[in-house]
């Protein structure tokens, strides 16, 4: 199908959403028409950008696979967008049975999703939340159900934090998180980047402003500062088409020279001390 079959309650099929516009980019079926007209216009100036999709969520995939072989056990994924194979928990399962996941959107759809796909996996949920509401999710008792915090956690924000405006305190919101975790947590995160091409930018700001789907590009210094008080591990804050950890994980390039859309992926290990900045 190309549209979905039926719309949540909640939902306004007439207002774009980053997370079924983002479906529509990595090949699935659940957007609207509204959806598609932005991931359109992305494409006509930055045709490379559904490689860049594929590139960002492999970049996500590889890093949960490389921290669950490290004996990472906990991991919540926060913006997790329409379901799409294979799961983070289908990959850090696939390296050890006992790894847990929370799911946390603030998408109806998402949640529909999640609703079905979830229903028999015990250590897995999915939550209808707003990541600008740290204290509601960490409260939340899903959450807290499942999730041990004084053990080491993976927290994703993958392609979330650029739908986050400057007003909005980004940078708060993920030390609000890192509050919780204890050293040997790790954030994954990933960013579209203010290096991108300017008409990119500029097509996709005008497609989307006002809206949910509305993005924020950040400048590397900025992205960053959201790792204060990680340790960048592997090749660093770097396109999310370049990074790799595992040696042994043979990589096929997916974009021949730099894409019009940047987007930059990072992974951070908690380290004891106190951050050096903290908002």
């Amino acid at each position: 199908m190309t549209e979905l079959e039926r719309v949540p309650p909640g939902v306004d099929p007439n207002v774009p959403s980053s997370a079924r516009v983002y479906d529509y980019l990595l090949g699935g079926k659940d957007h609207f028409a509204v959806d598609r007209a932005v991931a359109e216009k992305l494409l006509a100036v930055a045709p490379d950008s559904r490689l860049v999709a594929r590139a960002n969520r492999r970049f996500q995939v590889e890093a949960v696979r490389h921290l669950a072989r490290q004996g990472v056990r906990q991991f919540i994924d926060l913006g997790t967008g329409i379901p799409t194979t294979p799961s983070i928990h289908e990959v850090v399962r696939g390296v050890h049975p006992a790894c847990r996941v929370i799911y946390v959107d603030y998408d109806p759809v998402v949640r529909m999703h999640a609703q079905v796909l979830l229903a028999d996996s015990p250590g897995v949920e999915g939550i209808q939340a707003d990541l600008r509401r740290p204290a509601e999710i960490l409260s939340d008792p899903y959450v807290t159900g499942l999730i041990d915090f004084d053990q080491p956690v993976c927290l994703l924000m993958v392609g979330v934090l650029h739908f986050v405006m400057d007003d909005e305190a980004p940078a708060g919101i993920v030390a609000a998180f890192r509050k919780h975790l204890v050293p040997g947590s790790h954030l994954v995160l990933s960013h579209a980047m203010a290096e991108s091409d300017p008409e990119a930018i500029a097509q996709l700001t005008m497609a989307t402003a006002g809206s949910p789907a509305q993005g924020r590009f950040r400048g590397r210094d900025e992205v960053l500062r959201f790792f204060d008080g990680f340790d960048l591990i592997g090749p660093g804050l770097v396109p999310v088409q370049d990074w790799q950890i595992d040696a042994d994980d043979a990589v096929i390039p997916l974009i021949d020279g730099p894409p019009r859309l940047r987007v930059d992926g990072g992974v951070g290990r908690l380290s004891a001390g106190p951050p050096p900045h903290s908002p």
